[in-house]
């Protein structure tokens, strides 16, 4: 069983790798390769597309390294294997971001990616720290935790879906915004999963070991 977590120059991928390599040695769930090449995506059993920056840059690198793009997307859409985006690899799950300029998401689960406006004026932007889940819908990749465990977020935009059955967690940052995505055999969560302590590293193993 192979992960691959898909390089594509947009962020620093240190954390996460050690985090998966702890999770996968602790449950057995194989082995775990950082890499931007297309034939190693194409070929993995799980694909994990983290980001950190603006949507539209993410974007472009992605599409910017050889195949990268298309065998992702053959892997997710065809084969129909277990994908997990991360931060801003979650946000390109959307049907289009709206951060800078308009551009087209992967539309794996319908809705857009906006700014975060706060009811309280006093609350900053970037959403930047710990924030307590509420859980809307059960799913695998939660088993084992629940509302009001402790997750780390780090941005300025955020989701809003199309289908609210597609909302599988969110959080409250003066108003919802949304933690959790997720569709057959998609997830996308907006925190840092490697930075959540217990909860994040929990979410990461149900990943794993999760058969859709």
């Amino acid at each position: 069983m192979l992960t691959a977590i898909i390089d594509y120059e947009s962020g620093n991928l240190h954390s996460a790798h050690k985090a998966f390599e702890r999770m996968a040695r602790e449950t057995d769930g194989g082995d775990i390769v950082v890499t931007g090449d297309a034939d190693v995506v194409a070929k993995a059993d799980r694909i994990v597309l983290p980001g950190d920056g603006a949507f539209p840059a993410c974007m472009a690198e992605l599409k910017g390294h050889s195949g990268l793009y298309a065998a992702m997307v053959e892997a997710v859409e065809i084969k129909g294997r277990p994908f997990m985006g991360i931060c801003v690899g979650m946000q390109l799950m959307a049907t289009w971001g709206r951060e800078y300029r308009d551009t087209k998401g992967l539309d794996w689960v319908g809705g857009e990616v906006t700014q975060i406006l706060p009811d309280d004026p006093t609350l900053k932007v970037p959403h930047m720290g710990w924030n307590d889940l509420i859980l809307d819908a059960p799913h695998p990749v939660f088993e084992g935790i629940a509302t009001g465990d402790h997750a780390y977020f780090v941005h300025s935009y955020h989701m809003a879906v199309s289908d609210p059955a597609q909302r599988l967690a969110h959080v409250d940052y003066g108003g919802d915004v949304t933690a959790v995505i997720g569709t057959g055999t998609m997830i996308g969560v907006q925190f840092h999963p490697e930075k959540s302590q217990s909860a994040g590293l929990r979410m990461i193993a149900n990943f794993l070991n999760w058969q859709p």
